[in-house]
């Protein structure tokens, strides 16, 4: 029997999973390889008949440039007791490559410990996935996806702009960010939104949702002494994940979360809320704006890749072929900007209780720096007298003082 290797899916979609399949397949093909498609994730794999998608050359080469997944994803996380080698022995497997983020990674590291105690014995290699950009990879490197769903969140986002401009109003926008505010960080920069909130701004200061209010209103204040009435902000939904479960409750919010213990943002609207809140305090200081939400979330994850995720995930499968014939496992594929292809070991980058550390927005970047000082529009102390004529107390809105920088 033919060695086969098998790929799968895990978590949600992000642009360039077909093309790291594509390429994961083709490169394997050449060699003579079987190449397996596991539908459904971990929960295909160990299912009593599992769907399989056999990929040949044509199926490889048709996906490469889609949006989407060829493979159906699922965020099934297996319990030990679900665990079976009759897939990999009947298959002949000999590598296992998952695409997903860091559930999916450690989830692979734990069915190769197991195939290892029964005597069966694979690689495994994971292809860091997701539009967060979130996973610790080396200092510049994106998870793929991130740069294609900004783009697309940059385009929406523009439109977003102009329909303020015309219409007067302000628009609160929230995009997708588990953990992390790069999403929100990126698409807000690029645009020149007057206000970016994201959870890594809140270092000394709890997360509250009425210091992320006044925040957007201090923005508000500050376009409307420069005489400009309407604008837009953004807000990464990661700031809920850095909230006490009191904070969260007391918001009125009720959560489902998902098979990893996440809450599963996607079921409520979070521009609705921070609209919500805002429009309530604006009543509250007598501060007559109109304000519109906006959600930047799934429309992001399945567009078609731009340029650069279809060649970085193209080296990315590449880089599967290459670690693989090294003999290396158990671990992701980093690829750098020159196509350097190196593994990042899983125990390098967890925590003491197996948890992929995730990676924040660098807070001390130059970047992040500049755009926070010179890109903001807000309230300071030098603006208390103009802001008096919207409202009583301006010190309330001083962006620094709000995020306890002064």
């Amino acid at each position: 029997m033919k060695e086969s290797i098998a790929i799968l899916c895990g978590g949600g979609p992000a642009p360039g999973i077909n093309s790291v399949i594509s390429s994961v397949a083709l490169v394997f093909l050449r060699t003579g390889y079987r190449v397996l498609g596991v539908h459904e994730g971990y929960k295909g794999l160990f299912a009593e008949n599992p769907k399989v998608q056999e990929i040949d050359f044509q199926f490889a080469d048709d996906i490469h440039k889609r949006g989407g997944s060829a493979l159906q994803m699922s965020r099934h996380k297996p319990k030990d007791d679900e665990f079976s080698t009759r897939f990999f022995v009947e298959n002949n497997i000999v590598l296992l490559v998952t695409i997903g983020g860091d559930d999916t990674a450690s989830t692979a590291n734990r069915i190769s410990k197991y195939l290892r105690n029964h005597d069966v014995s694979i690689q495994n290699i994971h292809v860091p996935k997701t539009i967060d950009n979130d996973l610790p990879l080396p200092v510049g490197i994106p998870t793929f996806g991130y740069q294609s769903a900004k783009q697309e969140g940059v385009r929406i986002a523009k439109t977003i702009y102009e329909d303020a401009r015309t219409s007067g109003n302000w628009f609160i926008v929230s995009a997708m960010g588990r953990e992390a505010g790069h999403l929100a960080f990126g698409i807000g920069a690029a645009c020149q939104f007057p206000m970016i909130v994201i959870p890594e701004m809140f270092n000394k200061v709890r997360v509250t949702l009425d210091r992320i209010t006044n925040l957007l209103i201090s923005a508000i204040i500050k376009r409307k002494i420069t005489g400009v009435e309407y604008g837009v902000s953004i807000v990464s939904e990661g700031v809920f994940h850095f909230m006490s479960d009191e904070e969260i409750n007391h918001s009125g919010i009720t959560f489902t979360y998902d098979d990893h213990g996440h809450p599963e943002l996607g079921n409520v609207s979070k521009a609705h809320i921070f609209n919500i809140l805002l429009q309530n305090k604006l009543k509250k200081i007598g501060l007559k704006v109109k304000s519109r939400p906006v959600e930047l979330g799934y429309e992001l994850r399945c567009v078609q890749p731009v340029a650069y995720d279809l060649l970085y995930c193209s080296m990315l499968g590449i880089g599967v072929k290459k670690l693989f014939e090294e003999g290396r496992t158990g671990c992701m594929v980093t690829a750098d900007s020159v196509g350097n292809i190196t593994p990042l070991y899983l125990d390098d980058v967890t925590d003491e209780f197996g948890k992929v550390k995730p990676r924040l927005v660098d807070m001390d970047s130059e970047k992040t720096k500049l755009v926070l000082q010179y890109g903001l529009q807000f309230i300071e102390p030098g603006d208390y007298e103009a802001a008096k004529a919207f409202v009583a107390h301006p010190e309330e809105f001083d962006f620094r003082a709000i995020l306890g920088w002064e």
